[in-house]
């Protein structure tokens, strides 16, 4: 509860923006709706190096989790345009990159990975009928990097042996519902246009990045050389 109430004001320009956005809803491609959309980002990355960072081997997770939140943040702003949604893809596979070593592979838990990977085939099997171009393979390739996000948040949750924290089961969330605001956009793009898209995909996209910035709160604990690995 002390961490909580010592967090919480460090968020509150996170819950303004993002209050902001979706009274607004800019929809039409601009510098503004762009600085709109990515002004929640903005204020997680603030919240990250409000809680402290430096080069020390100490803080190598949360430098991770902050270069992911970066490169969203870029991805958002290239996602405003649709001529641009091949970078933002880009930019957000990189993130998606940092996450994954900041999650780290122990414990493995193969049996997770196994169940989240059969439903990233079926998920692309469904998508792929719309994809063209180097979104056949771009958007496969990100699906499988987001699938390993999901996978290593959610593994690093381990209620045996009580080996987790608040943080640790925030960032297993935040990955979970990165995974439905990325599935909502492509299925959006790609298959059926959704009812209330941009207000699905953005509400859980922001819980996810939320999620995922507030696990660097104990990074000084995160060190993966001291979770003890757990057999798949």
């Amino acid at each position: 509860m002390f961490q909580i109430k010592c967090i919480g004001p460090k968020l509150v320009p996170f819950f303004k923006s993002v209050s902001v956005y979706f009274v607004l809803l800019a929809e039409q491609p601009s510098v503004l709706t762009a600085c709109l959309k990515c002004l929640p980002i903005i204020s997680l990355i603030f919240f990250v190096l409000l809680h402290g960072i430096s080069l020390s081997k100490e803080y190598t997770f949360s430098r991770r989790i902050l270069t992911g939140l970066v490169f969203s943040c870029m991805g958002d702003a290239f996602l405003v345009w649709p001529n641009c949604f091949n970078a933002g893809m880009c930019m957000f596979a990189v993130a998606q990159i940092m996450y994954i070593i900041a999650f780290g592979f122990k414990p493995l838990n193969l049996t997770l990975g196994a169940v989240l990977y059969t439903c990233c085939s079926i998920v692309i099997y469904a998508l792929m009928p719309g994809l063209n171009g180097v979104l056949a393979i771009g958007v496969p390739i990100y699906t499988v990097l987001l699938t390993t996000m999901s996978w290593r948040a959610i593994s690093r949750v381990q209620f045996v042996g009580e080996l987790w924290t608040w943080t640790k089961l925030c960032s297993c969330i935040g990955s979970i519902c990165f995974v439905i605001s990325d599935t909502l956009l492509g299925f959006h793009h790609f298959h059926t246009p959704l009812p209330y898209s941009q207000i699905s995909i953005m509400l859980t996209y922001y819980a996810a990045q939320l999620g995922i910035a507030l696990s660097a709160v104990d990074s000084k604990n995160n060190s993966n050389n001291r979770v003890p690995a757990n057999k798949g």
